[in-house]
This record gives C-alpha cells, sequence and structure tokens, in this order.
C-alpha cells in the first residue's frame, strides 16, 4: 500500500544501505592497514646491525633503519586514519537508520490508519445492505 511516505522510506533505505557499504569498505581498510603495520615491524626484525665492517656498511644499516621506522610510522598514521574513518562511518549509518526507522514507522501508522478507515467503510457498507435487506423482508 503506497502512503506519503514510501517514497521517503525508499530514499532512507537506500541511503542507509550506502552508509552499511561503506562501513564495511572501512572495516576492510582499516585490516589492510592493520596488516600492513603487522608487515613493516616484521621487516623492521629483519634489518640487521652489521657486528664488525666498514663504516659503510653501518651507515647503509643505519639509512634501512630510518627507512623502515619511517615505513612503521607512516602505517601507524594510516591506520589511525582508517579507524577515524569506520567511526565516522557507524557514527553515520546509526544516524541513517534512526532516519530510516523514523519514516518506516510513520508509514506504518499511515497504513494502519488507512486499513482502520477501509474497515469502518467496509462495515458501514455491510450495515446498509444488512438494513435493505431486513427492511426488504419486512415488506413481504
Amino acid at each position: 500500500m503506497k502512503t506519503r511516505f514510501s517514497s521517503l522510506v525508499k530514499l532512507k533505505k537506500s541511503t542507509m544501505r550506502k552508509s552499511e557499504q561503506l562501513v564495511h569498505k572501512a572495516n576492510t581498510a582499516l585490516t589492510n592497514a592493520s596488516l600492513e603495520l603487522e608487515l613493516s615491524y616484521e621487516s623492521l626484525k629483519d634489518v640487521h646491525t652489521p657486528t664488525s665492517g666498514t663504516i659503510k656498511d653501518m651507515l647503509a644499516s643505519r639509512v634501512l633503519f630510518e627507512s623502515q621506522r619511517g615505513v612503521i610510522q607512516h602505517n601507524r598514521n594510516w591506520v589511525e586514519f582508517a579507524n577515524n574513518q569506520l567511526l565516522q562511518a557507524k557514527q553515520q549509518l546509526k544516524l541513517d537508520m534512526i532516519e530510516y526507522e523514523k519514516f518506516n514507522y510513520l508509514e506504518l501508522q499511515e497504513i494502519k490508519k488507512e486499513i482502520k478507515k477501509k474497515n469502518l467503510k467496509e462495515a458501514k457498507e455491510l450495515d446498509e445492505v444488512a438494513l435493505i435487506t431486513f427492511k426488504g423482508k419486512d415488506k413481504l
């Protein structure tokens, strides 16, 4: 049954579905960022400092450490950003769900009201038919 809220409910449901997809994408991005952070920590463990050799080897090792620390910091920032994106997406989803439920409730109330009107109209028509048939029996 169509009501004046039907198109709004459809729109809000579509918006809610898009928000659900955004939450899913943000969750996937957070998972990827966390995996990259773990991999960068594992790569740091693989870098060894030379115990003997030339100063050139020491400097190269130091550059590798600094580079890996930069990668780790970048991945930490990525995880933090992805986490913030996920929180924002969840908040938007919550708001969209509330809006959808609100208009869905209004639509259901409108449908109940229409059904009540229809039932009352049918009851009146049945009463009229019963009165007409009852009066018709009296005349016979």
